[in-house]
């Protein structure tokens, strides 16, 4: 007897297959509502949303980068006035 057979082997068995089956009526039902034409126009708009990201990325950079400048002008400033306050 294999070990397959043992400890629950036929209930994965039978698992396995419905996923198959399962998996190849996805196949068909994709085909069959539109396929290629599907898969273009859902990469059309990830293409259009990937470029709307990188604008805001770079918006987004340019702004961490202006406010970091702020905040080391602001702990420069208040170090520097510290310093004259203890002279």
């Amino acid at each position: 007897m294999p070990v397959q057979w043992g400890k629950g082997g036929r209930k994965a068995m039978i698992k396995f297959l419905v996923g198959v089956v399962i998996g190849i009526l996805i196949f068909f039902f994709f085909i069959f509502f539109g396929g290629g034409t599907t898969v273009k126009k859902v990469g059309e708009g990830l293409i259009d949303t990937g470029k709307k990201m990188e604008v805001m990325e770079e918006m987004i950079k340019k702004e961490k980068g202006e406010i970091e400048k702020d905040v080391k002008k602001k702990i420069y400033k208040e170090e520097r006035d510290a310093t004259k306050k203890i002279q």
